[in-house]
């Protein structure tokens, strides 16, 4: 029995540098970069992986509300690329931070889940404008908190996570108000 519990333990020990080697050779995805050796992230990425994981949640939450609330088309059509824009983007990230060994939310936090439950009570156009008015302000805020990060996140891999993410959620800005816009009239 020591004889098969130390052949393991040599098996394991060549193993490593192996599976080391293999993952440093695999190219990156979607323009986030593997780290080989990740450190732990300054206070100001920290903050910044949670709250893009919660606004994640938060557009993939309200995008599936809209499905299922609006009678208009557009806003129906916006509500689903937000649940497969988002949802692709929080993969994304999920990847990232497993790289950073950070652990990110699978639930909403309070301030995201009121937003949700207000949405939730509304109908018809008062749906409608009160989920675009949120999402105008929300992309709003997204795009300018995914600028700063593209050029001020100390984390390599992270600021490339925020780079090649930002022209995504300026799309959805414009979307969105294009769509405002058209609900007014």
């Amino acid at each position: 029995m020591t004889r098969s519990i130390l052949f393991a333990a040599v098996l394991a020990a060549a193993s490593l540098p192996a599976a080391e080697a293999l993952s440093q050779s695999q190219p990156p995805h979607d323009g986030v970069q593997a780290n080989p050796k990740p450190g732990p992230l300054v206070k100001q990425d920290r903050e910044f992986v949670d709250d893009a994981a919660q606004g994640g949640l938060y557009e993939v939450r309200a995008g599936q509300l809209a499905q299922q609330k609006t009678m208009a088309d557009e806003v129906k059509q916006f509500g689903k690329r937000m649940v497969d824009d988002h949802t692709a983007v929080n993969g994304r990230l999920q990847q990232l931070a497993q790289q950073k060994g950070l652990t990110l939310p699978q639930q909403l936090d309070k301030k995201h889940q009121d937003k949700i439950d207000s949405l939730a009570k509304k109908t018809g156009a008062d749906f409608d404008k009160a989920y675009i008015d949120a999402m105008v302000d929300d992309h709003k805020n997204d795009v300018d908190t995914f600028d700063k990060m593209s050029k001020d996140a100390k984390d390599p891999d992270l600021k490339a996570f925020a780079t090649s993410t930002l022209p995504t959620l300026r799309e959805h800005l414009t979307s969105v108000q294009s769509i405002k816009d058209h609900l007014k009239k």
